[in-house]
């Protein structure tokens, strides 16, 4: 899938218009009758190597052996079963849905389609935007009641980010109220918004989309006095991006922006992320499997960004190659010094293990040091004072996004009392977990 530039992404013609549930069977539609070309090479490629060579058998009798007439009947009835059924069945049958209800042109998607869609965006987004496919999800706010914002708004504004994969209703919780609730009980007129965003892009791009919407909304709403961004995993990463380009095009909304709060976002990377790429590209050496690298491209752009927590344009814009195992070429993005950055990361570690295996793996995504914005080379450092950083154990990447001790967190970020220490790193929450039966 090759890569799309920033102004590319830009002036695509979903940018402002969210998916209808008609846009959606219509994607869906595209997507079951995608080429399938060279997929069915490495398949019988991989089981020919792995496969029939640990039967015994020379390259020859591999070869012999696929081109046998029953093996050879059963490759062609796999791969043209779903291609009969993509181009002959499902499509023309999701059209014909469309065709039978023209209203589903004019509905908004269900809960359940957001949290589709938004997983589809995060593993193939980027060739969404690429094919225009109108499963692209553009870049645009929601309310707090889960619609596409419109209305005005006044004073303090939280906006708050998803992760990869996610979407704006991820922020909540049938177990907890989430940071969301727990700042609106502050009764500071705080208003809460939600952007939703492509997560396949490459960051640096949201980053750009992202500084634009927040111009145009302050441009809107002149009576906003203040701007909170709340980001989780990825979404940490798209908000420091916002920042960056924001600055360097001298946009209005900066001077406004008094918190950043990045919840497990990989400032430093992604360690399984890495791990996977270091695999794959070792399999890839290997004379047997040196076909597998292919398979590299399922990866997003906003996913092979997570390897190293890039959010700036030129951290990739000059490479050639997307797969492998490359180096750390970022550019340091320095957080702008008047805005008050808050740092919260999670560990499945338990406080009392004190396990090093454990440590490095975090949150199961991300390690802690990478959320904490932690990195041996000074330029990458983060520099966030230690009362501004949170370390919760017991807590998974998922549940930090809104785990209730997190929220409160948070809340005595934003709204501090004046005896609370500032001057020593929080660890707020342990949670007793059973280490024998995690794995």
């Amino acid at each position: 899938m090759p890569s799309l530039t920033p102004l590319h992404e830009t002036y695509c013609r979903w940018d402002r218009r969210p998916p209808s549930q008609a846009d959606v069977l219509e994607g869906l539609a595209q997507l079951t009758t995608t080429s399938l070309s060279g997929v069915h090479e490495i398949v019988q490629f991989v089981h020919r190597e792995m496969v029939l060579k640990t039967l015994g058998l020379s390259e020859e009798q591999s070869r012999s052996f696929q081109k046998g007439p029953r093996i050879e009947k059963l490759y062609q009835f796999s791969y043209q079963v779903l291609k009969k059924y993509g181009d002959y069945f499902l499509a023309p049958g999701l059209r014909q849905i469309i065709e039978t209800f023209p209203k589903l042109h004019e509905m908004s998607l269900s809960p359940s389609m957001h949290y589709l869609v938004g997983a589809l965006n995060g593993v193939l987004g980027d060739y969404f935007l690429k094919h225009q496919n109108p499963l692209a999800l553009p870049t645009i706010l929601y309310d707090h009641y889960g619609s596409e914002h419109h209305g005005e708004v006044r004073g303090h504004v939280v906006i708050l980010v998803h992760g990869l994969c996610m979407n704006h209703l991820t922020w909540n919780h049938s177990d907890y109220g989430g940071v969301a609730e727990k700042l609106l009980a502050q009764r500071d007129h705080n208003t809460m918004l939600y952007l939703n965003y492509n997560t396949g892009r490459r960051i640096s791009a949201n980053g750009h989309s992202f500084a634009n919407l927040l111009q145009d909304l302050v441009k809107r709403n002149p009576e906003i006095t203040k701007i909170s961004l709340i980001g989780h995993s990825m979404g940490g990463l798209v908000s420091r991006s916002a920042l960056f380009y924001g600055k360097q095009e001298l946009h209005d909304w900066i001077d406004l922006v008094e918190n950043l709060v990045c919840i497990g976002s990989p400032h430093h990377g992604a360690v399984l992320e890495r791990v996977g790429f270091f695999l794959q590209d070792s399999l890839g050496r290997m004379p047997f499997l040196n076909r597998i690298g292919k398979l590299a491209n399922i990866r997003s752009n906003g996913i092979l960004d997570l390897r190293h927590g890039s959010v700036r344009d030129d951290d990739w814009e000059h490479m050639q190659a997307r797969i492998g195992v490359m180096d750390d070429n970022r550019k340091p993005a320095p957080l702008p010094s008047k805005i008050k950055t808050f740092l919260v990361a999670g560990t499945i570690e338990n406080q009392r293990t004190q396990s090093k295996t454990l440590a490095a793996i975090g949150d199961y995504l991300v390690s802690v040091r990478s959320a904490l914005g932690e990195h041996p080379n000074p330029r990458f450092q983060l520099k966030v004072p230690e009362s501004r950083k949170a370390v919760f154990y017991g807590l998974n990447h998922f549940e930090i996004q809104y785990h209730s001790s997190v929220a409160e967190q948070i809340a005595k970020w934003f709204y501090p009392a004046e005896n609370e220490a500032a001057d020593i790193r929080v660890n707020e929450y342990v949670k007793e977990i059973d280490l024998e039966t995690m794995f």
